[in-house]
């Protein structure tokens, strides 16, 4: 059985999404970040970042959300080629969104909400730097399906919930056409659906 550590970010969306577009029984653990409890044992003994999501796959526990994602695809064989061209360009775009639309979208999400100083600055720097990002996965997809070419992969299911939150950073998604019919592809899927449902509330 797998156990899920999860809180409703963005973060621990990626890894329910993945669970049920995979199919993977797993037992769901909410981890209640306002009250700290990432930094209480045995969670923090896990996670060594204190950070969620944390999966823990029979005697194994993994922390980073990149790495559950492709230690899930590789368990079932789904949303990650096994080798060659088609996995390298898979892994570039998962590594994309973890270096820098993770953070870039974190940062802007709060200088707008989770600080009482309002700071110009920041707020110019993040937005520009995110429109940029939008306008780098608008060109991808116009020209592909999905991130990484024609298949639905783990590449989506990591950049979904962030490009999804362009409503909270103050941002107009139709000026990313070919982003927002993404975001329309992926929210129609049954498994998406049920793993947001199941995250809300936490």
């Amino acid at each position: 059985m797998l156990t899920f550590y999860t809180a409703n970010t963005p973060n621990g969306h990626k890894i329910a999404i993945a669970l049920q577009e995979l199919e993977l029984a797993h037992e769901t653990r909410r981890v209640d970040l306002n009250a700290g409890e990432q930094h209480l044992a045995p969670f923090s003994e896990m996670s060594p970042n204190h950070k969620i999501p944390l999966l823990v796959d029979g005697e194994q526990a993994i922390f980073e959300s990149g790495a559950i994602l492709i230690h899930l695809a590789d368990k079932v064989g789904r949303l990650l080629p096994a080798q060659g061209e088609e996995r390298s360009r898979v892994l570039q775009w998962l590594f994309l969104q973890m270096a820098h639309i993770g953070p870039m979208l974190g940062q802007l999400w709060y200088f707008r909400h989770g600080t009482k100083e309002h700071n110009a600055q920041a707020l110019e720097r993040y937005e520009r730097e995110v429109r940029r990002l939008y306008g780098v996965m608008e060109t991808q997809l116009q020209r592909n399906e999905w991130l990484a070419g024609a298949q639905y992969s783990i590449a989506d299911v990591a950049t979904f919930p962030w490009l999804h939150s362009y409503h909270e950073l103050g941002l107009d998604i139709a000026a990313w056409p070919a982003v927002q019919a993404w975001l329309a592809r992926i929210e129609q899927r049954p498994a998406v659906r049920r793993a947001l449902a199941g995250q809300q509330g936490n």
